[in-house]
């Protein structure tokens, strides 16, 4: 299985990717962006894999491409933010391990997941490093989209641009790698609109899958102010739960290890020297919790998006599939009681909610807000 298989439908960015590798001499940076789901992070570790390959072509089998696919390969740094935006100083170590000579691979690879966190005077920082990099460094930024990276930096790198695959080639993923029925993954596929990611975990988990049927579920009983404030409750509580999970078990795991390396047992005091250590884990882990509930939030505003868009079709009369089509009846039930102005009312409620939760508004009043102004209309 080739490392281009994981990027279905994307088949005009692996022919550019391709040729890059067989070329010999690939751009020294790049810049991949798509929207949500796209796979931009899937590309650039298949790119990664490709360019180490022992075969020179990606083909998923030899050590370096698996090494790369597990996140193991000594010179493929994968890199991500758990703050809201990329520091300086993360930055700056970056560049630091760019200059080094990679250690058994034919290049030094450095890949910015979510490029567009950093900030301006985070990005001029990183500029010279991307202007003059080593001959044997190689850059890849994901972003959204080209608009979302300094004109500075985008100017300098090759773009790469990735489209949402169809419903049909997810499903087609998901049914040969993770040996899903077709039903499942034609399910999971639907109503992830074809996020790669959210469908491999709907897919997977039912407790996800009954998280998201409870998000899309809440605007149907919206009758009062109480209840948009018990939804709001809610929904917030959903995510809280979900990210602060996360992120303790992920801390669990770090401060086991950490233990290990120093050679404490899992019940012995913390000596005073090392507990700065310690207390680094527990910081990362807060913003890891952070960061994940306004990421799940954002998530659940995306699925909350797909009611009201299949309320539209439905108001419309489009010929077009629901989203949520096993909501049906009760989706049909609602659209009749409202107009299709009332719908882009609401969505548009709902993208100025996320736009809140992106800019640090307290979750709970962006969703006290927007639960609200969900609440229809009397007749």
């Amino acid at each position: 299985m080739s490392v281009w298989d994981e990027l279905p439908g994307q088949e005009h960015a692996v022919a550019q990717l391709s040729r890059a590798v067989e070329g010999g001499n690939p751009t020294h940076a790049w810049l991949f962006t798509g929207p949500p789901g796209s796979g931009r992070s899937n590309a650039a570790r298949a790119f990664a894999a490709a360019l180490q390959c022992d075969a020179g072509t990606g083909c998923g089998t030899c050590k370096n491409c698996r090494l790369v696919a597990a996140s193991s390969h000594p010179d493929v740094a994968m890199v991500t933010t758990e703050n809201v935006t990329y520091a300086i100083a993360d930055v700056r170590e970056l560049i630091a391990k760019a200059q080094a000579r990679p250690s058994g691979g034919r290049w030094r690879i450095i890949i910015m997941e979510d490029a567009d966190r950093m900030a301006e005077r985070t990005t001029n920082v990183l500029l010279k490093a991307i202007e003059e990099p080593p001959p044997h460094t190689i850059w890849i930024l994901c972003a959204p989209s080209p608009a979302d990276v300094l004109v500075t930096i985008r100017s300098r790198c090759r773009p790469v641009s990735l489209r949402v695959p169809s419903r049909e080639a997810v499903a087609d993923l998901l049914v040969r790698r993770d040996h899903l029925t077709a039903e499942q993954a034609e399910f999971a596929a639907r109503i992830s609109q074809s996020h790669i990611g959210v469908a491999r975990r709907l897919a997977r988990s039912e407790e996800a899958r009954l998280r998201r049927d409870t998000t899309v579920k809440l605007p149907l009983r919206l009758r009062s102010v109480s209840d948009a404030v018990r939804a709001a409750g809610e929904i917030v509580e959903i995510s809280t739960t979900e990210a602060s999970s996360s992120a303790q078990e992920r801390a669990d795991a770090e401060t086991a290890a950490l233990r290990e390396t120093l050679g404490l047992e899992p019940d012995a005091v913390v000596p005073p020297q090392l507990r700065s250590q310690f207390k680094q884990v527990e910081e990362s882990a807060k913003r890891r919790a952070r960061r994940g509930i306004s990421d799940s939030l954002d998530r659940s505003l995306i699925d909350l998006t797909t009611v009201y868009r299949d309320v539209l079709v439905i108001q419309l009369g489009a010929e077009t599939e629901l989203v949520n089509d096993y909501l049906g009846e009760p989706l049909r039930a609602y659209a009749a009681r409202g107009t299709p102005t009332d719908t882009l009312g609401r969505i548009d409620l709902i993208s100025r909610a996320r736009q809140r939760i992106a800019a640090n508004v307290t979750p709970l009043i962006a969703m006290e807000a927007l639960m609200a102004g969900l609440i229809p209309r009397r007749s």
